[in-house]
């Protein structure tokens, strides 16, 4: 993206954004919890998605998205920022990806040398933003009141982080790697977005540094020129614009590490509403979840006629094994057909045929794993309404 490519965008963000503001154009969509009315908004290179903030930008999908098809379109997929300095210019040709810090033989290489020097590999996989679907939570919670479109499916193409590590060379003693990108903070005070891995971890050859999103270079939203890809893991560890790998001999005590994007350090990642918990960890892997996506919560069917049911479920690698629908608010429960296995990161889609009597219908759907975790009937509470994947309800009408 050159200089006047990055002016150009900035101005169609902010006609976007001023659209999104003047009431004789606005568009709306209202998702199903207190306050959930959204503006629609166009920003460049997105259709129209739901905004829940502007600086940063955060656009969320809107959910009848996922019945289009197993993979998510770059220009529906969500955008997540933590901090509002983004990028000014980003020119592909004078680009560097910096690796140093406890390694034998620090890096700088450009995009041409990343492309061309490293095995390229291509991953399927689920980015899930961390607090998808926190507006659903009882009692509420701080933090961005999402639906259920934080997530999407991508095909991931770009270099394994275990071949430029081996490049560089771990010294003995490397502990964690830290991730940062060319966005920054908007005043003095603010911590610079890092993350960092377990050097195990960065190594297993699935972690990626991505340069490329369904066949298509990254859009600027989801992270141009090179984002990480961390299969099974929350967005919080996919760093936009990734430009600086660090390896450290210790474990990272930075802000977003050591104090947000925390979890309860218990089984069921939870507790008590109101209370606190006594220990945490950082966020990682995904939970398993399922959802409907043939049918908007109030739909209509034809009744005595067979109706497909149709979704997604995904789990944080560990193989969906089943997926399991009840018609009648949970009473009995049916086993779905599974679709096309792009792999264990990613969505996996589910059929069912049913015949519905007259009536209105509670359709709930349930996903387990291969190792057996299964989604729970009762939704959990923890203070960042972080991980939520309590089993989903659509209500339909036959008539």
């Amino acid at each position: 993206m050159t200089e006047f490519d990055r002016r150009l965008f900035l101005a169609g963000a902010g006609a976007a954004l001023l659209g999104a503001t003047t009431k004789d154009t606005l568009d709306t969509v209202t998702l199903p919890f207190g306050n959930g009315t959204r503006p629609l908004v166009q920003m460049p290179g997105k259709r129209k998605m739901i905004l829940l903030t502007t600086r940063p930008p955060q656009l969320e999908t809107p959910f009848a998205v996922f019945s289009e098809s197993l993979i998510t379109p770059n220009d529906a997929f969500f955008v997540r920022y933590h901090l509002s300095g983004l990028p000014s210019e980003i020119d592909p040709r004078t680009f560097q990806l910096k690796i140093g810090g406890h390694v034998n033989a620090p890096l700088s290489l450009s995009l041409a040398e990343l492309k061309r020097d490293f095995p390229v590999s291509e991953i399927v996989a689920v980015n899930q933003c961390s607090g998808n679907s926190r507006g659903f939570m009882n009692p509420r919670v701080g933090g961005g009141q999402l639906g259920n479109g934080a997530m999407g499916n991508a095909r991931w193409r770009g270099v394994a982080l275990k071949h430029l590590l081996a490049k560089a060379g771990l010294r003995e003693g490397a502990r964690q790697v830290t991730f940062n990108g060319l966005d920054n903070p908007p005043t003095d005070g603010v911590p610079d977005f890092v993350k960092a891995l377990d050097v195990d971890h960065a190594i297993d050859g699935e972690v990626m540094v991505a340069f490329a999103m369904n066949g298509e270079d990254l859009p600027f939203l989801n992270g141009y020129p090179l984002r990480l890809v961390v299969p099974g893991h929350f967005g919080t560890y996919w760093v936009k614009h990734l430009d600086e790998i660090t390896v450290v001999d210790v474990d990272f005590d930075g802000y977003w590490m050591k104090t947000a994007y925390r979890i309860p350090d218990n089984d069921c990642v939870c507790v008590e509403p109101g209370t606190k918990p006594d220990k945490t960890v950082p966020i990682a892997g995904f939970n398993v979840r399922s959802f409907v996506t043939s049918h908007a919560d109030g739909a209509q069917v034809s009744a005595a006629r067979t109706t497909e049911l149709r979704g997604i479920a995904f789990s944080g690698g560990d193989p969906v094994r089943q997926v399991l629908v009840s018609t009648d608010d949970g009473r009995s429960w049916q086993a779905a057909r599974l679709g096309e296995d792009a792999g264990r990161y990613s969505f996996r889609e589910w059929r069912l045929g049913v015949t519905l009597s007259k009536g209105r219908h509670a359709i709930k759907v349930r996903a387990q794993t291969t190792g057996g975790e299964t989604q729970p009937l009762t939704a959990s509470w923890q203070p960042a309404g972080y991980m939520r994947n309590v089993v989903e309800t659509v209500q339909v009408e036959a008539v």
